[in-house]
């Protein structure tokens, strides 16, 4: 009999060690709970956007020749109209003076002409008077009479004259101007690509050149950004937006959607974009740079105080993993989702505020039914 129960227990004994050997073990997982909170949907930029100024100009001057004159270099502040760059031009100033002289000769001969003019005019119209009374005779009334009209003609050719040398002296000085280059606008002299004494030449045509001076407009800057075909006609000029800069990391700056371009760009066979333009709300209190690259994600709809859940433990079936607290085991359970973000999903119906669901879904073991323990 003693025998009988030593065997029963040895198997017991067995058939247990069997089973803890054999049992399912629990799946390690990490969860996260259900919660309450703002969402937000939101479409961003597909590759690194880059911090624009509103003017920038790439300026070089529209002829060739050597730089006699470099007042400027590279960050220096300038204000709209500054004398950047003047090449050698003392030929071209010395035909503005010859230019300028010969106008004020052909003035002065209009003015001499006209006098002459006016004399002989009076002349005329004595002796016209004259002839009325008698006094003089036809002949010599009519001699004044062309002679005045004559006089009156080269007054008028002397005067036309004047206006050539002066549209003159204006060519001169045009060619002047073009020797020199001003700022356009106030800004901040970004390169200087020139020195002094150094021959620049203008670009041909259909071949770039660095600009002989670029300059910026720091005052105004703003964020191009291209984002998917797909996205575009969600986007509009005034819609909010977060802007985020490598610059400044663990940062987010509030802007706006400033314009939408009414156009594609086709950058890659199969990838077509759209640019946008962002603004910052608060642009002092950020320190910008042109050329910092950035990141624009554009709001389209916010709620406040939804039922919510980090949107990569949503499954493409749109079901969640549950963990049950009394059974340890998971559960399948399809979501509705509204509004969402990279960040964050709406949870309209299928889970409860406080439930349990899993977010390390790519884990193996990981199905419904399995036991699970969270980490």
């Amino acid at each position: 009999m003693k025998r009988i129960a030593v065997i029963v227990v040895a198997l017991l004994v067995v058939a247990g060690a069997a089973w803890w050997l054999t049992r399912a073990k629990p799946v390690a997982v990490t969860v996260v709970t259900v919660s309450r909170g703002a969402v937000s949907a939101t479409v961003a930029n597909t590759r690194a956007g880059t911090v624009d100024a509103c003017q920038r100009a790439r300026l070089s001057p529209a002829l060739g020749g050597q730089i006699a004159t470099l007042p400027v270099k590279d960050g220096d502040h300038v204000e709209k109209g500054a004398l950047l760059l003047e090449l050698w031009n003392e030929d071209v100033k010395a035909q503005l003076t010859l230019s300028e002289r010969d106008a004020r000769a052909s003035r002065s001969l209009a003015r001499e002409a006209c006098v002459t003019a006016d004399v002989a005019k009076r002349d005329a119209d004595r002796l016209m008077r004259l002839h009325d009374q008698k006094l003089a005779s036809e002949e010599a009334a009519d001699q004044a009479q062309g002679k005045a009209e004559a006089n009156a003609a080269a007054c008028t050719a002397a005067q036309d004259t004047a206006r050539v040398a002066d549209a003159r002296v204006d060519v001169t000085r045009a060619q002047l101007d073009r020797t020199v280059l001003r700022a356009p606008f106030a800004g901040v002299i970004a390169k200087v690509n020139g020195e002094l004494g150094e021959f620049v030449t203008p670009s041909p045509v259909g071949i770039p050149t660095p600009p002989t001076v670029d300059l910026i407009d720091g005052s105004c800057l703003y964020i191009n950004a291209p984002i998917d075909e797909v996205d575009a006609p969600r986007v509009q000029a005034g819609l909010k937006a977060r802007i985020s800069l490598d610059a400044f990391p663990n940062q987010t700056f509030q802007g706006h959607v400033r314009r939408v371009a009414p156009y594609v760009v086709d950058q890659e066979k199969q990838a077509r974009t759209v640019d946008i333009e962002a603004v910052f709300d608060e642009p002092e209190k950020v320190g910008l740079l042109a050329g910092y690259s950035a990141d624009v994600e554009v709001v389209l709809d916010q709620r406040a105080d939804v039922l919510r859940v980090p949107s990569s433990v949503v499954l493409p079936n749109k079901t969640v993993y549950v963990l049950d607290p009394k059974t340890q085991k998971l559960e399948s359970r399809p979501v509705e989702v509204g509004i969402k973000n990279w960040e964050f999903s709406e949870i309209l119906s299928g889970v409860r505020e406080g439930d349990q669901v899993v977010s390390s879904v790519d884990r193996d073991g990981v199905r419904a039914g399995a036991l699970a323990k969270p980490e």
